[in-house]
């Protein structure tokens, strides 16, 4: 008998791939054991006995997925955005990071931004915390009652950073560690993924030490790369021996292959690089707003595409103002444009279909079988109601998600779930 089982009825719309949705008007979708036993037209006969919820007109989509943000940031978004990246970090990041060592400030912080992201359309996200240990695990503690599946990382810095956001380099081995054995299995929703800030904040000696963590736990890795001119400059100088920017995280086995690595930006990639990344099957996390906001470009997605590489979307708060994935997808729709027009008119500019996948089963597929409705898939499912736009009854639904990636905001969303369990309602 599966447990928990239950259908939703209203108008279904999904990604099978990059290119093609599925929509079915006034459709059911089943979920059993927290999964998606499918998306039907007509309910099957040996369904009927399962209870269902009618959401009438309103559209059900994946849950959208975050493959890059920093939580500690979301205080002061919006802030900064006339600044190139590094400028940036030194100005507010690095020094807003320092004031998480104060456990009162980061709860009061981490719990707005908690709600905050509980309010999107978010189901998953991969998030950076600080280095701080104790903000770190109350972080932790606070996304996991919110229902939300995340993977969440203690930064690690040993150099270029200023002296209250520095650790040494044992310090920071060992903190890690500790902190890995203390929250894997303490945690429902939440599971911890390794987390090094940059290259530039990384000694050679904690890479090492950190591979080792990641072969000894077996854990996934987030971090930063090819993102800024000036940044890539500097890794360059930093690391003459290697070969590109993403060679100095290969060199110590942080880099893909048998370690599930995400990759914020990818904007300015050698050749070498990208065919590195492809060869790893590294995550790319695409964050066109923050790309665009502290000036570092328009990366090159549609060549990510092409060549069938991973590829999600972030919001990348604060570089990025705003938490929401489908803002990151009308984004990557404008910067692919401006791409297009202003630097290489052999790549074509990104379409609907390409962005909502990437911002559910492109970005989910990190997380496992999850941002489709296929069989088999998590059941994360978000209910949207769109009635505040005017009539929809000339609309198909490809064009009403159109208008809700370009137009809604979180008073849109009326409903969450999350591995099949109900996790927030909007009135």
């Amino acid at each position: 008998m599966k447990k928990n089982p239950f259908i939703l009825k209203g108008n279904i719309i999904y990604s099978v791939d990059k290119a093609t949705l599925v929509s079915i008007p006034h459709g059911y979708l089943v979920c059993e054991d927290g999964c998606c036993t499918g998306a039907f037209e007509q309910l099957p006969e040996k369904f009927s006995s399962i209870p269902v919820t009618d959401y009438g007109e309103q559209l059900i989509i994946p849950g959208l997925v975050d493959l890059h943000l920093h939580a500690p940031q979301f205080t002061f978004a919006g802030m900064g955005m006339d600044m190139e990246l590094l400028p940036w970090l030194e100005r507010y990041a690095f020094r807003e990071e320092s004031k998480y060592a104060d456990l009162e400030y980061a709860e009061k912080r981490y719990n707005y931004f908690a709600k905050a992201i509980s309010a999107s359309a978010t189901t998953r996200a991969s998030i950076f915390s600080t280095l701080h240990v104790p903000a770190t695990q109350l972080l932790m503690r606070i996304m996991d009652k919110t229902g939300m599946k995340t993977l969440i990382g203690k930064v690690n810095m040993d150099r270029n950073s200023p002296d209250t956001l520095r650790e040494t380099t044992a310090q920071s081995y060992a903190d890690t560690e500790k902190w890995v054995l203390e929250c894997s299995d303490q945690y429902e929703n939440v599971k911890p993924i390794l987390t090094p800030r940059f290259i530039p904040s990384c000694t050679n000696e904690l890479m090492e030490d950190l591979g080792i963590l990641q072969k000894k736990y077996k854990l996934p890795v987030q971090s930063h790369l090819s993102e800024n001119h000036a940044e890539i400059a500097w890794v360059k100088e930093l690391h003459p021996e290697s070969s590109c920017y993403g060679d100095a995280y290969d060199r110590y086995g942080l880099f893909g292959g048998e370690c599930p690595t995400i990759m914020a930006h990818c904007v300015h990639p050698s050749e070498i690089e990208t065919d590195l990344m492809q060869k790893r099957g590294v995550y790319i996390a695409h964050c066109p707003q923050s790309n665009m906001n502290i000036s570092s470009g328009a990366a090159p997605v549609r060549t990510y595409l092409d060549r069938g590489m991973h590829v999600g979307l972030g919001t990348d708060v604060a570089g990025g103002f705003s938490i929401s994935i489908f803002r990151a997808m009308s984004d990557a729709v404008q910067a692919s444009k401006l791409r297009w027009v202003l630097k290489d008119q052999s790549l074509k500019s990104l379409t609907i279909p390409e962005v909502f996948y990437m911002g559910t089963k492109g970005g989910g597929s990190f997380f496992g079988k999850v941002g489709s409705f296929e069989p088999g898939y998590e059941f994360d499912a978000v209910v949207l109601n769109d009635d505040n736009f005017g009539s929809v009854e000339d609309l198909t639904l490809e064009q009403r998600l159109e208008r809700l990636i370009y137009l809604s905001d979180d008073r849109n969303v009326k409903e969450k779930y999350i591995a099949g369990k109900k996790v927030i309602h909007n009135a």
